[in-house]
C-alpha cells in the first residue's frame, strides 16, 4: 500500500530531474538505509524509472552513482556482501539499456553535512526522519522530575511542555536536515521523503505507546523499577502535515511540490501480502518488526532479560489495541526541489 502511493510522487520527481538536468551519470542518496534484503530496492527503482524515461526521450541512458546511507552501527558489510549478486542481476536485465551502477556506503548522521557542495541530484529517505537525533533536553523539571512519567515517547498523558520539548527537537533536527541537503544538492535538484506522522501531534496514537503501557504494568508487577521507566525515552517524534510546512517554509531553500498523508491499520501490510495469515500470526510479525527495531535501545536501558517478556506482553495486546483505540500508521509523503 505505502508502495503504491509513493511510487507514482517517485516517478514523477525522478523524471522532471531527469528531463531538467540530464546528467551522464545521476548521483543519488538514500539516506537512512538501514540493512536487509529491501535496502537496494530504491537503486533498482530509480533505475527503472530513469531507463524507460531516457528511452522514451531516445537519449543514452545514464550511468547512476548511489550513495546508501546510515548511523555508523548500520551493518553496511552486509550490503556490501549482496551487491555482487545485484550487479549481476541488474546486468542480466538491463543489459545495455542501462549505463554503470556504483553503489557505496556512506555511513553518519544525517541531521548535518554528508556530501560536497552540489554533488547529488537526487534523495530519497523511507521512515527515517521520525528518529530525532536525540531525546529531547527538556522533560525534567527544575526538580529533577520526570515530565513525561510513565510514557516512552509521546502519548495522550503527555503533558503541554513534553509535546513542546519534541516539537522543538524536531524542528531543530529538520531544519538542519533542510540546510545540509539544500547544500549538498545541485541547483534543482529533489527530494523524496517517506516518514511516519500524526494527524494531531497531541493524539498520535503510536505504536510505541503500546511498548510504554506493557513497560508500565511490567512496573506494577516488580519486574522493571519505577524510575527505570521514568528516565526512559525514545527518540521519535511523528510530526503533522503542518508542521513539515511550517519548517520547509522557514528554512527556505525548497519548494514543496507534493505533502500528502495516508492511514492503514498496523497490519495493513501484513494482510496485503498475505492475506490468510490469522490474527496471532499477524500479532507475531508486528511484534517481531517493533522487536527489531526498538530492541537495542531499550536493552541497553532496560536491561536484555526482560526483553522477551516485554515483547510477548506486546505481540498479546497490539491488535486488540489497535482496534480499541481505533489506532492507525500516518504515513507522510513529502515531494521537495532546491530553488535555483
Amino acid at each position: 500500500m505505502v508502495a503504491s502511493i509513493v511510487k507514482p510522487i517517485l516517478e514523477e520527481s525522478v523524471e522532471e530531474l531527469y528531463q531538467n538536468l540530464f546528467p551522464e551519470c545521476l548521483k543519488m542518496a538514500d539516506l537512512g538505509c538501514s540493512s536487509g534484503p529491501n535496502t537496494v530496492l530504491i537503486v533498482s527503482e530509480i533505475i527503472d524509472i530513469i531507463g524507460t524515461t531516457s528511452h522514451n526521450l531516445n537519449r543514452p541512458p545514464p550511468s547512476l552513482q548511489a550513495f546508501l546511507n546510515d548511523l555508523p552501527g548500520n551493518d553496511f558489510n552486509a550490503i556490501f556482501k549482496s551487491l555482487e549478486s545485484f550487479y549481476r542481476k541488474l546486468e542480466t536485465e538491463k543489459g545495455n539499456m542501462f549505463g554503470h551502477c556504483f553503489i557505496s556506503g556512506v555511513p553518519g548522521s544525517f541531521y548535518g553535512r554528508l556530501f560536497p557542495n552540489n554533488s547529488l541530484h537526487f534523495i530519497h529517505s523511507s521512515y527515517a526522519l521520525m528518529w530525532i537525533s536525540e531525546v529531547p533536553k527538556g522533560l525534567v523539571s527544575k526538580t529533577g522530575e520526570a515530565l513525561n512519567k510513565g510514557n516512552i515517547c509521546i502519548a495522550k498523558t503527555s503533558p503541554p511542555a513534553v509535546f513542546k520539548a519534541y516539537f522543538d527537537q524536531f524542528e531543530r533536527d529538520f531544519a538542519l536536515f533542510l540546510k545540509s541537503r539544500a547544500e549538498e544538492l545541485v541547483s534543482g535538484g529533489c527530494m523524496v521523503l517517506t516518514t511516519m506522522g500524526s494527524i494531531k501531534s497531541d493524539d498520535p496514537l503510536c505504536i510505541w505507546e503500546v511498548v510504554g503501557l506493557k513497560l508500565n504494568d511490567m512496573v506494577l508487577e516488580g519486574i522493571i523499577e519505577e524510575s527505570k521507566l521514568d528516565t526512559f525515552n525514545l527518540p521519535y517524534y511523528a510530526t503533522t502535515s503542518e508542521e513539515v510546512k511550517k519548517v520547509i517554509e522557514a528554512e527556505g531553500s525548497f519548494t514543496l511540490h507534493k505533502l500528502e498523508a495516508f492511514k492503514m491499520d498496523w497490519d495493513t501490510y501484513i494482510k496485503k501480502a498475505n492475506k490468510g495469515l490469522d490474527k496471532h500470526s499477524r500479532e507475531a510479525i508486528i511484534a517481531n518488526d517493533i522487536r527489531a527495531v526498538g530492541e537495542p535501545i531499550l536493552a541497553s536501558h532496560f536491561g536484555e532479560a526482560v526483553m522477551d517478556d516485554l515483547f510477548r506482553r506486546f505481540k498479546e495486546a497490539v491488535l486488540d489495541h489497535m482496534v480499541k483505540e481505533n489506532c492507525q500508521y500516518v504515513n507522510l509523503v513529502i515531494s521537495l526541489t532546491k530553488k535555483g
